[in-house]
């Protein structure tokens, strides 16, 4: 899936929460409505088939319950996306990510084979099983790990012995760390723990850009990897660091190479990503758009830039210039290039710049789901899963406690059929109405965005405080439910007065209106 990510270290967070955000976007062409549920481990399969790869996996017996962002329409799958489980561990899966031919040369993808001929004749080929992908790594995952670090090891187990049929970078957080674990070709990983005081942002393609082989096969204090990943670099010749030992200087760096000819330290964005033309349309001017808003100070415009939108060494972590909160996340994964001559609804630019480079609040938005951990907070109220829902120029995110036994009907219920009984589709219908006339409604929709996010965040204080409150054994759930439905009830509430002022508002701008009235 083409989307957009950003993670937050627990000291460049506002509250000292771990933060994981990610856009959940359609190809081109497609939408996917998108429910939040709650997944019970009677519910869980025990032996899982993918409906895309048709890899048929054995899962353990004992999951625990988790919350999940699968689509309405299970035809093509699950596609859980995001959540957290009962150990209070959140998983983002997946951001799709680019490599380049040597990669895939060295490791090719495990794609399904469909069968040849007609079974029982000579010539007859069975289907070989592809590997795993989006479609599958939240429900074979999230329901089995305890920690983030634990989310690291049993995928990357997984796509040792399965393989992959597409590049993918996955989130998992605990209250403590939050890891970014890319794949590498067809069986191999790499994972980096994002520095505490640092965001990382993510915009489809292979980002981590400093790795550290020694800690990964030793303590692996900030890197993991698969087990054979220094020696399949190796034979392969993928390690692109030309440090002074090469270049025959004496210095210290000249350690840092070693016999074999991979580096102890090296960028895995040059070794497994890509730089090309489309990088520079569609990813690394959405990492220029999240920094430039991060931090501020830098030079992104102009000649003298110190980064610009077609940059390829746009960092993938940096310490922003003040802690960052819920309501920068929905602003750097809403933006269209406001204020650069790149906003297709600005006026800064040509037609041309308009249209240049691809934004991350796009039409194409699903959902998206912040996933907070809130170190403060009593423990059944830690984590909270704020969410959006389609194109979230036009939409606004509100909370939900994640250690539940249900959602609310308005997000949980989404199918395929529009209404506005859906959160989904609702804001769909907002988007599309209120896009022609973007200037004449955006003060409505920020509005609305503002009120929604603020009684989000009244509710949060007001039940952390209950909860905190009740008698040892009451029961948490129920009360954790209440605020859950209680929030709902008021989005929907706004979200329908939103959708009626919209509509009056474009419905008054339509090019068949006319001014003189028999009235």
């Amino acid at each position: 899936m083409p989307c957009t990510t950003i993670l937050i270290g627990k000291k460049a967070s506002y509250d000292g929460s771990t933060i994981v955000a990610r856009n959940e976007d359609s190809g081109n062409g497609n939408f996917e409505s998108k429910r939040l549920v709650v997944v019970a481990p009677e519910d869980q399969p025990r032996h899982y088939r993918s409906v895309i790869s048709h890899v048929q996996i054995d899962l353990p017996d004992n999951p625990q319950r988790y919350t999940a962002v699968p689509n309405a329409n299970l035809s093509q799958g699950i596609w859980g996306e995001a959540g957290f489980n009962e150990s209070q561990v959140a998983m983002s899966a997946t951001e799709t990510l680019t490599t380049n031919e040597r990669v895939l040369g060295a490791d090719p993808l495990v794609e399904r084979i469909p069968a040849s001929g007609a079974e029982g004749e000579e010539d007859y080929q069975p289907e070989v099983a592809g590997g795993i992908g989006e479609e599958d790594f939240l429900t074979i995952v999230l329901p089995y790990i305890h920690t983030a670090r634990e989310g690291v090891a049993r995928l990357g187990e997984l796509l040792e012995r399965y393989g992959t049929y597409e590049m993918n970078g996955t989130a998992f957080s605990d209250a403590d760390e939050i890891w970014w674990m890319e794949t590498v070709g067809g069986h191999h990983w790499i994972a980096r723990r994002v520095p505490d005081e640092a965001y990382v942002t993510m915009p489809n393609q292979l980002g981590i850009d400093e790795f550290d082989l020694d800690d990964a096969f030793g303590e692996q204090r900030d890197c993991m990897c698969s087990a054979d990943l220094r020696e399949w670099m190796a034979a392969n010749h993928l390690d692109l660091t030309l440090s002074d030992a090469d270049l025959g200087l004496d210095t210290c760096e000249a350690a840092t190479a070693a016999a074999d000819g991979v580096h102890v330290c090296f960028n895995p964005r040059e070794a497994f990503g890509s730089h090309s033309e489309r990088d520079h349309v569609y990813n690394t001017c959405r990492a220029w758009a999240m920094q430039r808003a991060l931090n501020p100070s830098d030079f992104w415009d102009g000649p003298d830039a110190d980064y610009t939108p077609e940059s390829d060494d746009i960092p993938w972590c940096r310490v922003p210039e003040r802690r960052l909160t819920i309501e920068d996340v929905k602003d750097v994964l809403s933006n269209h290039y406001e204020g650069t001559p790149f906003d297709p609804y600005g006026s800064k630019g040509s037609s041309a710049d308009a249209h240049r480079f691809r934004p991350i609040g796009i039409n194409r938005n699903c959902q998206l789901a912040v996933l907070q951990i809130r170190p403060y907070a009593p423990a059944a109220c830690r984590c909270v899963q704020w969410m959006a829902m389609g194109s979230n120029a036009f939409n606004t995110l509100a909370p939900f406690y994640g250690l539940v036994s249900d959602m609310p009907a308005y997000l949980r219920d989404t199918t395929d059929h529009v209404t506005t009984d859906s959160f989904y589709w609702a804001n769909r219908i907002v988007a599309a109405v209120a896009d022609p006339h973007f200037g004449d409604n955006i003060n409505t929709i920020d509005n609305y965005r503002e009120r929604t996010m603020a009684y989000g965040h009244r509710v949060l204080r007001e039940t952390d405080a209950e909860v905190a409150a009740l008698p040892e054994g009451d029961d948490v759930t129920l009360v954790l439910e209440a605020a859950n439905e209680r929030i709902a009830t008021e989005l929907r509430e706004q979200t329908d007065k939103l959708l009626s002022k919209v509509l009056y508002t474009s419905s008054m701008l339509m090019r068949n209106g006319f001014s003189l009235s028999d009235h």
